[in-house]
């Protein structure tokens, strides 16, 4: 029997996470590679600001990545690999932390104004089901992308090269007995790399 070195059984089950899309079908948006989060960037007159995106604040400490790749199709179905979510500060460095279960968020852009390069980010997300982060900072998922009036992203999310969707790994806030809120999408952790 055949033993495959970690590296190839890592690939292996990557490549199998997108071998259900049928041959030739266009997928929406793809994404390879991660970008992880830090806290704060600069802002107005050398201020310090948090680094937000679409209105969702970052953790409150780096978060590095070490892969991601997703697929969404036409009709808002999204397969996706993410690892190494953990921790780049704090005395949990390293590890998970807090979060236990993470969430995907795609935001579509606006058309951009005239002169403008890029369009605004629109602050209505298609977000994933919930799923459980595991202790080494990986997780899988497949699942449909949809907003809070239940639609799917279209094709007019974004489309030239500097007008593109962002999508978000972001953590989970757990729900609330005490208020009656339900979890909900929080923090975001990591964004996803377009692929053209």
């Amino acid at each position: 029997m055949t033993k495959l070195s970690p590296l190839a059984a890592i690939a292996v089950v990557i490549a199998g996470t997108f071998a259900a899309t049928p041959a030739g079908a266009e997928a929406l948006f793809k994404f390879d590679g991660g970008i992880g989060s830090q806290p704060l960037r600069a802002g107005p007159g050398g201020t310090v600001v948090s680094n937000s995106v679409a209105g969702v604040a970052p953790g409150g400490a780096p978060w590095p990545i070490e892969a991601l790749k997703a697929e969404i199709g036409h009709d808002g179905r999204i397969r996706a690999s993410v690892k190494g979510v953990l921790l780049g500060g704090t005395d949990n460095i390293g590890t998970r932390g807090g979060p236990r279960q993470m969430v995907i968020s795609l935001f579509c852009r606006n058309t951009p104004a005239p002169g403008a390069v890029a369009g605004t980010l629109q602050t209505d997300p298609y977000n994933s089901e919930f799923v459980a982060l595991d202790p080494n900072g990986d997780f899988k998922l497949d699942s449909t992308l949809t907003n809070a009036s239940g639609a799917t992203p279209q094709a007019g999310c974004g489309d030239t090269i500097d007008n593109r969707p962002v999508l978000l790994v972001r953590t989970v806030a757990p729900a609330n007995p005490a208020t009656g809120a339900p979890a909900a999408p929080s923090a975001w952790f990591a964004a996803g790399i377009i692929k053209d």
